[in-house]
């Protein structure tokens, strides 16, 4: 597959080769942009001010700007005759786009913690066939470390100056057993609530999904929960690592044990996401749906 060459309609699921090679150029863009947010987060010679802007929901800076466009010019470069489509935070409009294969991007997954210099943030890029993940990259820029995954081939981690290793999540089986990991900002007393209540041995916390699942998939965690109050995740938020997590061995579900599916016209994601090493997945979700209906009932 030359880059510009290859034809949507020639592309499906069950194309190894022609996914393997996609997954190729967005590494290398995916590289770029860690490039342009390490800058930003510097303040590198060269690189503009953050620019900081409130949105609805949440702060956007001139280096998500910078990272979405860079992000965009070149895939659309590398596929200028593919018919792919593209949704990202940073250009979304609401509605489903009405392709099979549509790009997903946050050019910037935790941009209050890149404002606040945690350097806990991530830049997510997956291709999503029928609303599901086909190929993924997370890169976690303050590490240097970009992870990438292809269906059905396995997730791979990759430092700057390294050979590709591929990697895969504990297997530690029981609740108690099991370190969680959660946000550190957008947390509701219900879910404080319920993350007490469940029987974890350790507790962390952590800005950007990208992550939190990178702590999955390299073995020191086990457990992401996710639950949306008054606003919810977005596409661009879970895409990306989902498919990163479950090419590692993990699983990623609603608390229904339900696939999530991606560009279905509303890019949030509703109720309660339960990330994890898959090894007792069924029962975690399970008593967190049993804890919320016991919360919601006290607090009625």
């Amino acid at each position: 597959m030359d880059n510009g060459q290859l034809r949507i309609e020639s592309l499906n699921e069950n194309q190894p080769e022609a996914l393997t090679e996609i997954t190729a150029i967005a590494r290398k863009i995916g590289w770029g942009a860690i490039d342009i947010l390490r800058a930003y987060y510097r303040g590198e010679a060269g690189s503009p001010s953050l620019e900081v802007k409130d949105k609805k929901d949440g702060p956007v800076t001139a280096a998500d700007l910078a990272a979405n466009h860079y992000i965009l010019e070149q895939l659309q470069a590398a596929f200028k005759e593919v018919d792919f489509g593209y949704l990202s935070e940073e250009t979304y409009q609401k509605g489903a786009i009405e392709k099979d294969w549509v790009w997903i991007i946050d050019p910037l997954d935790g941009t209050r913690d890149f404002i606040d210099k945690t350097g806990e943030y991530a830049l997510h890029i997956a291709l999503a066939y029928q609303g599901r993940p086909m190929v993924a990259i997370v890169g976690i820029p303050e590490a240097d470390k970009l992870y990438f995954a292809t269906k059905g081939q396995g997730s791979y981690v990759e430092m700057r100056d390294g050979s590709p290793k591929q990697i895969s999540v504990s297997d530690r089986a029981k609740i108690e057993y099991l370190s969680m990991i959660a946000s550190r900002s957008h947390r509701d007393k219900r879910l404080n609530t319920m993350l007490e209540r469940m029987p974890f041995k350790e507790r962390h916390f952590m800005g950007s999904v990208g992550g939190k699942i990178s702590t999955i998939v390299d073995g020191n965690c086990d457990v992401y929960i996710s639950l949306s109050g008054k606003t919810a995740p977005k596409d661009w938020d879970f895409a990306a690592p989902e498919l990163i997590l479950t090419e590692a061995g993990g699983k990623f579900t609603s608390f229904e044990g339900e696939d999530l599916i991606y560009n279905s016209g509303d890019a949030s994601q509703w109720g309660g996401l339960m990330a994890s090493n898959g090894r007792c997945h069924e029962e975690l979700y399970a008593l967190a749906t049993q804890l919320l209906s016991e919360i919601d009932a006290t607090s009625a």
